[in-house]
C-alpha cells in the first residue's frame, strides 16, 4: 500500500471513448512527462448476424493517437471479455506496443479451448499475448510505472491496472449505483469477487477508479469514472452494511436471471487469442457455435 501511496500524486492523462453497441468504455492513458500511452480495453466492432469486422470504433482511437504524436507502449486487457471483441492487434499492427493480459488467461483458454473444441494448434499457454502479469508486476509507460493487481471473480484472468492515481478495474467494479459485474461465468466465482472488490476497496480514498461498461442505470447518463471513497460510500452492493455472505446470496441470485452477452459465442473465441479471428482448416477466419456448450 506504501507503494501505491506514493504514486497519487501522479495523474496520468486519461481519455475514455465508448462504444454504445457493447456499452464498453476504452481508454488511452498517456504518461504526463513524455509522449509514451497505452490503450485500455479496445474494442472491435462485429456484425454478428451479418459475420461482418469493422474497426470505427478502434480507427477512432488510432487517429486520436496519431493526431497527438504519442507513441503507444502498450495495449492493456483488464480480462477475456465476452461481451465485446478486442481489437488490440489491429491497433499494434498500426502503432506497435505490447499487448498485456493476466498470467490467469491460461485457465480461461484451457476452459473455453474445451468449450469451442480446439485442436491442438491452439496454444493454451498464453503465447499469443505479448506479457502475462502475475499479482504485484510492474510495467512502464514512458516514465509512468503501472502496477497490476489480481482481482478475480468475474474471470480467473482480472487485473486492476494502478496507473498513479487511477485505477482501471475492469468488471471488478461498476459505477456505484451499478454495483458489480456478474460472477457466473466458467471459472467465476462471487465470494472470490467480493474479495477482490475489497482490495480495490483498500487503495486511497482519492484514487480514481474507471470502469470497463456502464449501463445507465435508471436512465442516467452513461458515467465512467469514480473513486474509492464514493464506492465505498455509495455501491449498492458492497457499500456500508455489507458482507461477504450476503454480497455472494445477492450476486448469485441476480446472476440467475441474467442472459449471456449477446456477443459471447465471437468474444471467447477472439479474445482468448489475443484478439486474432480464428481460422478454418483453409485459413478462413471463422467462428464456431457450441451447441449446448455455454
Amino acid at each position: 500500500m506504501t507503494e501505491l501511496s506514493l504514486q497519487m500524486d501522479l495523474t496520468p492523462e486519461v481519455h475514455a471513448f465508448f462504444d454504445p453497441a457493447t456499452n464498453t468504455i476504452s481508454y488511452v492513458v498517456r504518461d504526463p512527462a513524455s509522449e509514451a500511452c497505452a490503450v485500455i480495453d479496445s474494442v472491435m466492432d462485429i456484425d454478428y448476424a451479418a459475420g461482418r469486422i469493422t474497426y470505427a470504433h478502434a480507427d477512432e482511437i488510432v487517429a486520436f493517437i496519431r493526431a497527438q504524436g504519442w507513441r503507444l507502449e502498450w495495449l492493456i486487457e483488464t480480462h477475456v471479455h465476452a461481451d465485446h471483441l478486442s481489437a488490440a492487434p489491429y491497433i499494434q499492427a498500426q502503432l506497435g506496443g505490447k499487448i498485456g493480459i493476466g498470467e490467469k488467461i491460461t485457465e480461461v483458454q484451457d476452459t473455453f479451448g474445451k468449450v469451442f473444441n480446439e485442436g491442438t494448434e491452439f496454444q493454451r499457454d498464453g503465447s499469443q499475448f505479448d506479457a502475462l502479469f502475475k499479482d504485484g508486476d510492474s510495467y512502464q509507460i514512458g516514465t509512468m510505472r503501472a502496477l497490476t493487481l489480481h482481482t478475480p471473480g468475474h474471470t480467473p484472468a482480472c487485473m486492476t491496472h494502478v496507473i498513479g492515481n487511477a485505477a482501471f478495474v475492469g468488471d471488478t467494479l461498476f459505477m456505484p449505483d451499478g454495483g458489480s459485474a456478474r460472477a457466473d461465468f466458467p471459472g467465476g466465482d462471487a465470494g472470490v469477487l467480493y474479495d477482490s472488490i475489497q482490495r480495490v476497496l483498500a487503495l486511497p480514498d482519492a484514487m480514481r477508479l474507471f470502469m470497463c461498461h456502464d449501463y445507465g442505470p435508471n436512465g442516467r447518463d452513461i458515467r465512467w469514472e469514480t473513486t474509492v471513497a464514493e464506492e465505498r460510500a455509495h455501491n449498492i452492493h458492497v457499500g456500508p452494511g455489507s458482507t461477504r455472505e450476503g454480497f455472494v446470496k445477492l450476486r448469485t441470485e441476480r446472476d440467475r436471471t441474467l442472459a449471456m452477452p449477446k456477443l459471447i459465442i465471437p468474444s471467447l473465441q477472439v479474445n482468448m487469442r489475443a484478439g486474432e479471428i480464428p481460422t478454418d482448416a483453409s485459413g478462413r477466419p471463422m467462428l464456431k457455435v457450441p451447441v449446448n456448450g455455454l
